[in-house]
Formats: C-alpha cells, structure tokens, sequence
C-alpha cells in the first residue's frame, strides 16, 4: 500500500460494518472470569519467555488451553487509565492520564456505560474481588472535625460506620471485596461499599518486603494488618464466589483484580525462596497458583465448559524490574524495551490469554494487533449485548481472531500513551514514538551501558517491530515520509470521537 493511502485506508476501516455472526439461540450466555494481575512484565510467563526463571504452569496451562496474543496492550504504562479502558472500551486519553490518588475520587463521568454494566443488562450476576484503584466518593464519609488530608490523614479523619458513594457498586457489580489498592490507604478490607473494622492505627509496614520498597502511602490502617495475607485472602473470596455463582441460573462475570505482582512485593512464607527469581518471582509463582485455584474451582463446580476465562496485566514490570534482570538474571519484559508508565513496548505489550471452549482452538496463538481496550465489544458478542452508539467507542471485537477465521484483522493502528502529551502510535508492524524517547521510567546508567542503549539526536523514533522488536533501530532518517504520515494519523485519532465500527452481533460456542 502506498504510504499516501494509508490514511483512508484506515478511516475506510473504522467505518465498516461489524462482521456478521451467528445468532445465540441459547438463552443461557457464558460465564465470564477475568483476572487482572498488577505490574505483571510480558516475560514474565514461561508460555511467553523460554528464559523466564519463574515457573507458571497455571498461566502456560491457560495459554495452552486458549488463544495466546503476542501483541496485546494495555491501554497505558500505569494503573488507572488501564483500568478505565478495560471497563469502558473507551480510550483513556480521551479522558485523563494519571492514576486515581489516595482517597481520590472516582473516574467515570457520569452514565459512563461500564463492562458490568453492560453484563448486568443480560442477567449476569457480577462481582469484583481485589484491587479497584478507580477512585471512591471518600469525601462523602469525611469526619465533621476532618483536617481535610489526603495523604497522611489520620483514622479520624473519617466516619467508617457510613457507606462510600461511587465505588465498584455504582459502576455495575453487585459485589466487591477488596483493599482498593494494596499500597494506599486505608489498610483495611472494603466489602461492598463499607470498610470492614474500623482503621484505628498508623499505617506501618508488615512485613517489610523482601525486594523493593513497600511504597506504601501513609494513612489509616486497621489492627493486625498484613501486607502478605492479601491476596490469600482474595483468592479465598473469589473461589468461594465462583462457587456460590455456580449454583444459580444466571450466568456470572468476575472481575478477579489481582494485588500482585505490585509493590510491596510480599509473598508469603511458603512461597519464599520457592523459585531463581527473588522475592519478585516467589510472588509471581505464588500468584500463578492463584490462577490455578480458580481453573480448579471451575471444573470442581462442572462450569469450566461454559465459562470464557480471560488473563491480561494492566502495564508492564515496575522500575524493580532492572536491578532483577542483573541479580537474577531474569527480565520480566523478556526482549521488549522499557518498562512501567513508558511509552516503549514493555510498558503496555502485555500478557493476554483467552480460554473459549467450543470457541477458541486449543493451543492457539494470535500475533494480530490487539488491545484490552477491545474485550468490551468482544465480551458484548460473546454475552448477546448490544452495546450503545455512544459507548465503548474504542472498542474492536476480537471474535473472528477467537475463532480463527483465516485473513481475521480486528484493528490494524493503535495509540499509545501514559503521560499527557506523550504518545506513539502503531500502524501495522510500525511504530513511531513521537518524542525523543519512549521513557518516563528511569533508566540505570550500568543498564543503558550493558544494553548500548544510543542517546536519540531525532525529535521521534521510528521502528519495524516485525525486524525489531527490541526497538534500536531508529528509522527516522530513512523513512521521513512514513513519520509524517503517522504523525498525520495519530492526530486524527486523538481528534477523533470512535475508532471502531458500531457494533452488532452474538455466537454461540461450535
């Protein structure tokens, strides 16, 4: 394709019609559990990394029994945003570009149409366990005599006995449990919309991790807080909730949002020194038997046949990640350049694995271009929702990748972004870094030395990902006419209301 016909060939394509598929005669739609693991690198999976030191055979069992994506990505380098476009199929710039802080509020505008949402509309019963991280109406149960703080604020800064307004009950799950975010307050369990036992206490740290900093915000905390009793205690809740949504009639979403690998990196002390990878990967394994305790509860409850189980990151490994790679010789982002909040690959080039029985061919791999921001127009097919023209306006259903179908494209450009005013975008096997670099996360001297990382003297960087996935060859001199022409279309996507088609359609499984 000529490089001047790129830009229609594009708006041709977000203009097209929906494929036609099979009308769902059964009146019964599939389960839906996805797990959403936090800072978890692209090579962190043996299924994805045959160099990775952290054994996850749960993960490379999912993967071997569902469709592997090799391109997928998250919305953005850090927390939130990813978050925000998973749930709404909705780009987050178009919105915002930073993360919900301590007790700050929510980040849906109003009758923004969410993934549960959208689920509850076709019966499904929907919960969220684990970390939330999109923002509360904290001030709402604001103490009379508050000081007002944010950061540092004391337990009595807060009336615990009330209810807080616009949490995950407001934006379609009938059920949370949860610690909002494993490292801001308060250190305390939240089930539904109240904090269970009220913070009387400082928060400090318990225990200290191993690896890293706990990075944990100062604010209330409740008595006998353990930072490594987390996700045990949320993967209890989501087998006992998979359990009990197996014997009702309606169908159920899970929504499984992992605390970990996130800092504080905390395994707990059956799972220390378990694999060669440190503290970091004992917690990975730990979390990867996790994974497995949900597939068991599953089949255990005879559901695993009707039930699409989905697992992706929502950015790649934090900063942690470079001293690992030297002390362990592991590197969580396998071959991809950068890490968290960058706009290289291995900020947002995450894991994606999608187990379909009936659908999606055993041992599957799809390397097409995908992101989290499509699972909502996927699982709205997949459910038989019919998704409003004014909601998930990113989203590109993924179903003919699903199944297969030969010459299948669902998006062929995509934007990245984690800071305001700081983006790359992808067109085919292209990518342009329309800024000096695609770094926000600091890079160690003695790595960039180790890696001949070359200082950029262009104002943009330009890869072939096909010949280069390890972006270090800067293609800007010899290919200035390409540059313009995605500069040219990424400022028609950022000024652009949808890139998808609208969408229409559901199956059922072979």
């Amino acid at each position: 394709m000529e490089l001047s016909a790129l830009g229609l060939a594009l708006l041709g394509l977000g203009g097209c019609a929906a494929p036609e598929l099979e009308v769902s005669s059964s009146d019964r739609p599939p389960n839906i559990v996805l797990i959403y693991a936090d800072d978890l690198g692209y090579g962190d999976l043996g299924a994805q990394n045959p160099d990775s030191r952290i054994p996850t055979p749960n993960l490379d069992r999912l993967a071997g029994e569902g469709m592997r994506f090799s391109d997928a990505h998250s919305s953005s380098g850090v927390c939130t945003p990813s978050r925000y476009a998973l749930l709404t199929g909705r780009h987050h710039w178009r919105d915002f570009h930073g993360i919900a802080g301590v007790f700050g509020p929510s980040v849906f505008p109003p009758g923004r149409l969410t993934l549960p949402e959208l689920l509850q509309g076709r019966g499904y019963r929907t919960a969220c366990i684990g970390k939330w991280h999109l923002g509360w109406d904290w001030e709402a149960i604001r103490a009379p005599e508050s000081s007002g703080k944010k950061l540092g604020a004391s337990p009595d800064d807060f009336d615990w006995t009330l209810p807080i307004p616009d949490g995950p009950l407001a934006h379609g799950f009938d059920h949370y449990f949860g610690d909002d975010v494993p490292n801001f307050p308060p250190y305390s369990w939240i089930e539904d919309d109240r904090v269970l036992g009220s913070p009387t206490l400082p928060f400090s740290p318990n225990p200290v991790p191993d690896e890293g900093s706990a990075e944990c915000r100062p604010g209330p905390m409740t008595a006998g807080w353990r930072l490594d009793e987390v996700m045990p205690c949320l993967t209890e809740r989501a087998v006992a909730w998979i359990r009990s949504a197996s014997e009702e009639p309606d169908p159920f979403f899970l929504y499984f949002s992992w605390t970990s690998p996130h800092a504080p990196i905390v395994p707990s002390p059956e799972w220390k020194g378990r694999t060669d990878a440190g503290p970091y990967g004992d917690f990975v394994a730990q979390s990867d038997a996790a994974l497995g305790q949900v597939l068991e509860v599953l089949e255990d409850c005879g559901v695993a046949e009707d039930t699409i189980v989905i697992f992706a990151s929502d950015n790649g490994p934090e900063h942690y990640a470079y001293p690992r790679s030297r002390d362990f010789a592991h590197r969580s982002t396998g071959q991809l350049r950068g890490l968290k909040r960058d706009i290289w690959e291995g900020g947002h080039r995450v894991p994606l694995l999608i187990r379909w029985p009936g659908v999606i061919d055993t041992g599957s791999l799809c390397e097409s271009l995908v992101s989290q921001v499509d699972l909502m127009a996927t699982l709205a097919t997949a459910s038989g929702a019919t998704i409003p023209a004014d909601s998930a306006e990113d989203s590109h259903d993924l179903t003919p990748l699903l199944r297969g179908e030969p010459n299948a494209i669902a998006r062929t450009s995509l934007v990245h972004n984690t800071r305001r005013d700081h983006y790359a975008i992808r067109v085919n096997n292209w990518l342009l870094i329309d800024s000096v670099s695609g770094s926000v996360t600091q890079v160690p001297a003695w790595f960039a030395e180790a890696e001949d990382f070359e200082a950029n003297p262009h104002e943009a960087a330009l890869f072939d990902l096909e010949n280069d996935l390890g972006q270090r060859d800067n293609l800007v001199d010899k290919e200035q006419e390409r540059v313009n022409t995605m500069r040219i279309e990424l400022q028609r996507i950022r000024n652009s209301s949808r890139t998808a088609p609208l969408h229409s359609g559901s199956i059922t499984a072979n």
